[in-house]
């Protein structure tokens, strides 16, 4: 690792490379997964339970397992994403750190939360030659550009086509939370508003207010959850389509840009971008086609449109 870089991830996640320097009595809890987990982390009230910053899983790299292995023998409660064993190539799935605490630590597993009635057209695509590799600008993939680039067109959006995403995304989260016996989350997308998600995958305050209850609740620790202060997953803000605010009787306006670390970016902009980096990542257009088939299908998109 470049000495700089390692620098400065040490100073960004200075407690996690300490030693646990922590009361006995003091309850410790760490939150193991994506930037989900990380914000999940930051609703847990101080007074309830000492808790620290991890790097994500998919940037932990086998130096750092000492460490993870410190805190999680330390920790009184954790809580973790559903992750497969033997992830990078590291111990890093959910059973493998579960197994790595003492006996009585407090377990929770928190969903992966992807909804995607607010943004239908929002994708995302893991290419099989690289699946960490994301396009320029939002990691977003929109089903209309992804059709342009496969020689297809996408239809414009109606209300319809709008519930009938929503309603397979949220069967889609709840047929996770059963799999991998989570924390409940699908429910809060009964009724959706735009503060409940930023993107398809960056929940607002208000679903992390509600899941730090739930999650407390579990390990049975006193709450309720507090306010982190600052909005959370907030750097992406992706567009709002008029076809969405009419299927759920929304009062807000359609935003047509994405809005990137403060910075406003047409969706042509975003299109021009992606369709470039599709022709250089055809293998990317073709998992879309494959692993979004049923979402695409819903919004009109047939094999042989034209």
């Amino acid at each position: 690792m470049n000495p700089t870089l390692d620098d400065a991830r040490r100073r960004h996640y200075g407690t996690f490379y300490a030693a646990p320097a922590v009361g006995a009595s003091d309850t410790v809890l760490l939150a193991l997964g994506n930037c989900q987990a990380e914000s999940l982390r930051l609703v847990v009230p101080a007074d309830t339970a000492t808790t620290v910053r991890i790097p994500p899983v998919h940037e932990l790299v086998a130096d750092d397992l000492p460490f993870l292995a410190a805190w999680l023998e330390r920790a009184d409660a954790v809580v973790a994403q559903p992750i497969r064993d033997g992830y990078r190539e590291l111990p890093l799935g959910t059973r493998e750190l579960f197994a790595q605490t003492r006996p009585g630590t407090r377990r929770a597993v928190l969903p992966v939360i992807r909804f995607a009635g607010l943004y239908p057209r929002h994708l995302i695509i893991r290419p099989p030659e690289d699946p960490s590799a994301t396009p320029p600008i939002v990691a977003y993939h929109d089903a209309g550009v992804l059709a342009e680039a496969a020689g297809l067109r996408l239809p414009a959006l109606t209300p319809d086509a709008v519930r009938a995403v929503a309603a397979e995304s949220v069967a889609a989260l709840r047929s996770r939370e059963e799999r991998h016996g989570t924390v409940v989350a699908s429910d809060l997308f009964a009724a959706p508003t735009f503060d409940l998600m930023r993107t398809i995958n960056h929940p607002g305050n208000p679903v992390w207010a509600a899941l730090g209850e739930r999650v407390l609740a579990q390990l049975g620790l006193p709450g309720p959850a507090a306010d982190p202060g600052l909005p959370l997953l907030d750097s992406v803000h992706a567009p709002r389509d008029s076809a969405v605010i009419e299927a759920f009787g929304l009062a807000d306006p359609p935003v047509a840009d994405w809005v990137v670390e403060g910075r406003t970016v047409s969706v042509e902009e975003v299109r021009a971008a992606h369709l470039e980096w599709y022709a250089g990542h055809p293998g990317a257009v073709a998992a879309g086609l494959a692993r979004h088939a049923s979402t695409l299908g819903l919004l009109g998109v047939r094999e042989g449109a034209s």
